[in-house]
C-alpha cells in the first residue's frame, strides 16, 4: 500500500509541477527590443548644407575607388548615415554594400566611432560632437576582379561608375533634397561621358543627389564621342577595351541616329536637355543595360562594332534603355517612386514598366535599322515559342513575377521554365503587342499602341519632374486611344494562364511555326553567346562544352534525369559537339532507338535514353495571307 500511496504522490506532484510549468505559466522568450527607428525621409531641404564628395579613380590595378566624403551637419547629436539600398532600375535591395569598405568618420582631427543598425546594416549611426560643422567619411568601394565576386565595372582600361556604390548620404530626408557637389578623380588620359555638367576646380555642378545617382559616369582610356542628333544634343560616349574597338562606319551609326527620330515620331516629346548612350564595348567589365532620366548604362560585347553582323541580337539594347527615358524615369509606377534609396519600392506595374519598355525596344530597333524586319520578327518567335510552351504558366501567374527581383536578385535558378523569372519582360511584351493589334484591328488601322505611347508617355514635352501612374492611369489611357473593358483585358492576361499568349502574333497576321532550319537571329545570338539551343526539341540549353545551362520542366531531357550542371559528354557513342547532336535529333526521326547520351554529374557517369522522335525544332513566324498584316504595320519605320 505505501508503494501504491508513493506512486500515486508522486503521480499528483508530477501533475502539479506539469500544470506549474505549463505555457501559461511560462511563455517562453520575449522579443528583444529594436533599435531607435532610423528617420523617415521629409521633403524638406538638408539643414547642413552641400555634401562634398570625391571619388579617387586612378588605382586601375587593383580596381579600388577611394572616397572622401565631408558631410555639413545642423546640430549634435544622432545622426544616421545610408548606403543607398533599393536602387533605381534594379526594383530591388541590391545596393552592394558588400564593398564598401575602410569605413572611417571625423569630427575634426577626431574618429568618431560609428555603429551599424542591427536590423538595417545599410545603415551607419554616429553621434555628432558639440561643436563640429560637419563630419568627414573616407572609405573605399573595392570592384570585384572577377565576376565570381560580383558584376566587374572598373578594369584597367574602363570605368562604369554608379554613384549610389560610391556616397553615404542622412537619413530624414528626400533626395531631391540633398544638394552633393561631386569630383571623380581619373587616371591620366582618361576621358568620360556623363550627363552630369563640369563645375569648376574639377568638380561637377552642384546637383540633388537624386540627379546624382541618375546620372553614372563611363570613363576609359579608349574613348570617343559620337554625335546622333546635335539639336537635342544627344550623342553616343563609347568606351573600349582597346581603341580598334571604336572605329564605327557611317552605316553602323546612321541607324542610331534614326532611333533618336523614330522616338521622337513615336513619343512627340523629350525630357531631357541633353542625352547620352554611354556604351561600353568590352569582354572585362561586366554587361549592363540600366536606365537613367539623361543617360543609359549599355554594357556589350567588345565586337559591337568590330563584328557588326555577329552582334544583332542584342543590338535591341539601346532601344530599350532609350525608350526607359519616358517610361521608368519621366512617368513611372507609383510604387516604384521612393524618396530616397532606403525606402522600399514596389513592382506591381512592372509588366507596364519593363514589359512595354521590351516591346518598344523591340519595335524600335526595327523601325530604326538596328535590327532588320525579319530579326524583329525571329525575336517575336522566340518569344511567343517559349511562352506558349512555358510550363510555370500554368501555376504562377504573370502579375506574380513582378516580385521576381525582391524574390530571386536575379540569382542562377535550377528550373526556369517553372519556376518563372522575372516574365513581365517578355511575357509583358507579348501582352502589349495584342493590345497594339486589338487597337488596330478595331479601329481599321486608324490607332494604335503608338497613340497610347504619345498621350501616356509624350505629356509635358521638356520636363524633367517625373509623374507617377498607376493600374487605373494605364486604362484610362488606353480608353483614350479605344473605349474598351481595358481593365478586364489586363486582368486577364495578368491572372494564372488560360491560353498560351500568342493573341497579338495571330491577329497580327502571323502564326507560329516550327523548322528544322534556325532562324539566322539564333544563329548570331547561339554564337556570341557559345551555346547550343535545343529548347523545343529535346528542352535542353548547353555550351559549346557541352554543360547544361538550362532543362525545360517536363521536357524529353528532365524526364530523362538531365539537370543545370551536368555535362554531356557524348551522343550516340559519339564525343559530344552541337553538330552531333543536331544529326542525332535529326536520326532519330526515322529510327526507334532513344537518343543515348553519356553524362558526367557530381564526378559519376551515367548513360541516359531519350525517346524523342520530334526532330529539330526551330521557331519562326509564318504570314497567313489574306489577313491584314498589323505587325508589318508596327515594325515599319515612321516617316
Amino acid at each position: 500500500m505505501r508503494a501504491i500511496a508513493a506512486l500515486l504522490f508522486l503521480g499528483l506532484v508530477g501533475a502539479a509541477d506539469a500544470q506549474t510549468n505549463s505555457p501559461a505559466n511560462y511563455p517562453g522568450p520575449m522579443p528583444a527590443a529594436l533599435p531607435p527607428a532610423i528617420p523617415a525621409p521629409l521633403d524638406i531641404a538638408y539643414p547642413g548644407g552641400i555634401l562634398q564628395l570625391t571619388v579617387d579613380a586612378t588605382d586601375t590595378a587593383r580596381g579600388i575607388m577611394r572616397m572622401h566624403e565631408v558631410i555639413p551637419v545642423a546640430k549634435p547629436g544622432r545622426l544616421t548615415l545610408l548606403y543607398p539600398k533599393w536602387l533605381p532600375g534594379n526594383h530591388s535591395p541590391v545596393g552592394p554594400i558588400d564593398k564598401l569598405s575602410g569605413l572611417v568618420i571625423h569630427a575634426g582631427n577626431r574618429v568618431i566611432p560609428w555603429v551599424r543598425d542591427t536590423v538595417d546594416v545599410y545603415a551607419f549611426h554616429v553621434e555628432v560632437p558639440e561643436g563640429a560643422s560637419n563630419v568627414t567619411a573616407d572609405f573605399q568601394f573595392l570592384s570585384p576582379v572577377e565576376s565570381k565576386e560580383g558584376r566587374v565595372v572598373f578594369t584597367d582600361v574602363m570605368l562604369d561608375l554608379q554613384w549610389n556604390a560610391v556616397v553615404l548620404y542622412p537619413a530624414g530626408y528626400f533626395a531631391r533634397r540633398i544638394p552633393v557637389s561631386a569630383e571623380l578623380k581619373l587616371p591620366a588620359g582618361w576621358r568620360m561621358g556623363t550627363a552630369m555638367e563640369a563645375g569648376e576646380g574639377g568638380r561637377f555642378k552642384t546637383v540633388p543627389l537624386e540627379t546624382l545617382v541618375d546620372s553614372p559616369v563611363l570613363a576609359g582610356r579608349h574613348f570617343t564621342h559620337i554625335d546622333l542628333d546635335p539639336a537635342t544634343h544627344v550623342r553616343l560616349a563609347v568606351a573600349a577595351d582597346r581603341p580598334a574597338q571604336l572605329k564605327a562606319t557611317e552605316a553602323q551609326i546612321a541607324p542610331h541616329r534614326a532611333l533618336i527620330q523614330q522616338a521622337y515620331r513615336l513619343y512627340g516629346s523629350h525630357h531631357y536637355d541633353h542625352y547620352d548612350f554611354l556604351l561600353g564595348l568590352s569582354d572585362h567589365v561586366t554587361g549592363e543595360g540600366l536606365e537613367h532620366h539623361r543617360s543609359s548604362e549599355d554594357i556589350t560585347t567588345a565586337k559591337y562594332f568590330s563584328q557588326w553582323d555577329k552582334s544583332s541580337s542584342g543590338r535591341d539594347l539601346l532601344a530599350h534603355e532609350y525608350t526607359h527615358s519616358w517610361n521608368g524615369k519621366f512617368r513611372r509606377p507609383a510604387d516604384l517612386w521612393t524618396p530616397n534609396y532606403n525606402v522600399p519600392m514596389g513592382g506591381s506595374l512592372l509588366w507596364v514598366y519593363e514589359g512595354q519598355t521590351q516591346f518598344w525596344g523591340f519595335v524600335l530597333a526595327a523601325r530604326s535599322g538596328l535590327w532588320t524586319k525579319q530579326q524583329a520578327l525571329d525575336s517575336f518567335a522566340d518569344n511567343a515559342a517559349y511562352y506558349g510552351t512555358l510550363a510555370g504558366r500554368q501555376w504562377r501567374p504573370l502579375a506574380d513575377t513582378t516580385n521576381d527581383p525582391i524574390i530571386a536578385h536575379r540569382a542562377p535558378i535550377p528550373w526556369r521554365s517553372y519556376q518563372r523569372s522575372e516574365d513581365y519582360y517578355n511575357e509583358g511584351l507579348l501582352l502589349w503587342l495584342d493590345a497594339d493589334s486589338l487597337i488596330r484591328e478595331r479601329t481599321k488601322g486608324q490607332k494604335s499602341l503608338d497613340d497610347f505611347a504619345r498621350t501616356f508617355f509624350g505629356i509635358d514635352d521638356g520636363s524633367f519632374v517625373p509623374v507617377t501612374y498607376t493600374f487605373d492611369d494605364v486604362v484610362k489611357g488606353l480608353n483614350s486611344v479605344l473605349p474598351y473593358d481595358w481593365a478586364g483585358f489586363l486582368k486577364t492576361r495578368l491572372a494564372l494562364a488560360v491560353n498560351p499568349p500568342l493573341d497579338g502574333v495571330t491577329r497580327g497576321g502571323y502564326r507560329l511555326t516550327y523548322s528544322e532550319t534556325q532562324s539566322e537571329r539564333n544563329k548570331v545570338d547561339d554564337a556570341r553567346r557559345k551555346r547550343d539551343n535545343f529548347s523545343f526539341s529535346l528542352g535542353l540549353i548547353l555550351d559549346n562544352k557541352g554543360m547544361v545551362t538550362d532543362v525545360a520542366w517536363d521536357g524529353p531531357a528532365f524526364n530523362a534525369g538531365i539537370t543545370i550542371g551536368s555535362q554531356v559528354m557524348a551522343v550516340n557513342g559519339v564525343d559530344y559537339d552541337g553538330e552531333e547532336m543536331r544529326d542525332a535529333i535529326t536520326e532519330a526521326k526515322t529510327a526507334k532507338e532513344p537518343i543515348t547520351l553519356l553524362v558526367k554529374r557530381d564526378g559519376a557517369w551515367r548513360t541516359l535514353n531519350i525517346a524523342y522522335h520530334g526532330g529539330l525544332r526551330y521557331p519562326h513566324l509564318e504570314r497567313v495571307e489574306g489577313q491584314p498584316a498589323l505587325l508589318d504595320q508596327l515594325l515599319a519605320a515612321r516617316q
